[in-house]
């Protein structure tokens, strides 16, 4: 399988695994981000997330940290309406 080069398509794929693990795992993160501990609460699932997206992207765009920036855009930043004690 080639791996992804682009920066655009890199974005894509951060994207869609953050969605995913948003996805299935909505009651962990709606529990980790009242508790303040949505980071340990999901570990695990976010770091098969990142190896599945550091096996399909370039190494020079997997150090760009799209994956990372994805996790907090959709699974923080989206959950900003939950009531918790870190906002």
């Amino acid at each position: 399988m080639n791996l992804i080069q682009t920066e655009e398509a890199a974005r894509r794929l951060a994207r869609a695994i953050a969605s995913d693990l948003s996805l299935y795992n909505e009651a962990k993160i709606v529990q980790g981000v009242i508790e303040d501990n949505l980071f340990e609460v999901i570990q695990d699932e976010i770091a098969e997330g990142q190896a599945l997206y550091k096996n399909r992207v370039a190494p020079e765009l997997v150090a760009k940290n799209f994956y990372g920036k994805a996790i907090v855009d959709i699974l923080v930043r989206a959950k900003r309406h939950i009531k918790s004690k870190v906002w």
